[in-house]
């Protein structure tokens, strides 16, 4: 099994075992456990977003100013601790019960933060970009389930070829900055900005369709009941990349 996916790599159900059936994963529980880190993620987002002060366009001529430097300490606190915790969850997956909710306050926290500034800039830009990004979600998961979308292994080769091409560009674009240059590509406008942001959105979606395969195979065998979690966490990954950057595509879109 392949996955672009960092979370759910080629053994991620390997060498696990049961105790009886009853302790076993299963598709239903990890649909219920998404739900609940969609939930946990949604309420630290909108945490995050009330202490900006955001406000409608059509109120703003009425509405206190916005206040980044309030949230400013919860983004870098949901980023990086995000980021630890996602290290932690993937190297020790019996903790996922306990990590995977952990992760999930601590991205909501950085994805409140970031949907705060976008909203800033680009006034109407958020909840587009949350329809966006449920609408693929259940559109993929339709087409997955009906068979429309198959995960072969000349598919699963395809995106995870893709992903690791568009990972090894941002880390090239990462270091750049520390000597104050960057790939226009990935932060510019113009019709060349957004057609690479439109092909990074696709290969992110596409990787929802990986994770579903592995969910179903995890089932298939038999993985022991805490890794709903799991792949609930690995399904989250996914969701919060493809978020971000439909959230890059319509602000270059905007400018």
């Amino acid at each position: 099994m392949r996955s672009g996916n960092p979370a759910l790599s080629d053994k991620t159900f390997t060498g696990l075992t049961v105790i009886g059936a009853d302790s076993r994963m299963t598709v239903a529980g990890t649909v219920n456990r998404t739900a609940i880190l969609l939930a946990l993620l949604l309420v630290a987002a909108a945490y995050t977003w009330s202490r900006v002060g955001v406000t409608p366009p059509n109120n703003v001529e009425m509405a206190p100013a916005p206040d980044l430097a309030a949230v400013m300490p919860l983004l870098w606190v949901g980023l990086i601790g995000g980021f630890i915790v996602s290290l932690v969850t993937i190297f020790a997956k019996k903790w996922s019960p306990w990590t995977a909710p952990l992760y999930a306050v601590l991205e909501g926290l950085a994805l409140g933060g970031l949907s705060a500034i976008f909203e800033l800039r680009f006034p109407g830009i958020v909840l587009p970009a949350v329809g966006l990004t449920f609408a693929t979600l259940a559109a993929l998961l339709l087409a997955y389930r009906s068979g429309l979308v198959r995960a072969t292994e000349n598919f699963k080769l395809g995106v995870v070829a893709a992903t690791g091409g568009i990972a090894l560009l941002y880390l090239v674009n990462l270091v750049m900055g520390f000597f104050g240059h960057s790939i226009g590509l990935i932060h510019e406008g113009g019709w060349a900005g957004i057609v690479f942001s439109l092909f990074v959105v696709t290969i992110a979606a596409l990787n929802l369709v990986l994770d579903f395969d592995f969910i179903e195979q995890g089932a298939a065998q038999g993985a022991p009941k805490y890794m709903e979690w799991y792949g609930a966490f690995g399904l989250l990954v996914t969701l919060v990349w493809l978020y971000l950057e439909i959230l890059r595509l319509l602000g270059k879109a905007r400018r």
